[in-house]
């Protein structure tokens, strides 16, 4: 599951300023960290989504999306 988000989910998301981290994978919950344009994207829910299907249909996994936001340190200032 790493290396599928690292190699075919990971390059599609950078291509809108986006980034995405694999945390991991354990009883069929998927937990990533989201950065860049992800972290503060208003329709995030859409992308997620759009993950879960391309997992499903490229791997035959059904799994739960968990996402983790961080946002840029300058925000809290």
């Amino acid at each position: 599951m790493e290396r599928y988000i690292n190699t075919v989910i990971k390059p599609k998301l950078q291509g809108d300023g986006g980034e995405i981290d694999f945390v991991s994978f354990e009883d069929g919950v998927l937990t990533v960290l989201l950065q860049g344009e992800c972290s503060k994207c208003l329709i995030v829910e859409r992308c997620l989504d759009w993950i879960v299907k391309e997992i499903k249909r490229d791997l035959g996994v059904d799994c739960k999306l968990v996402a983790q936001k961080k946002k840029p340190f300058f925000w809290d200032m």
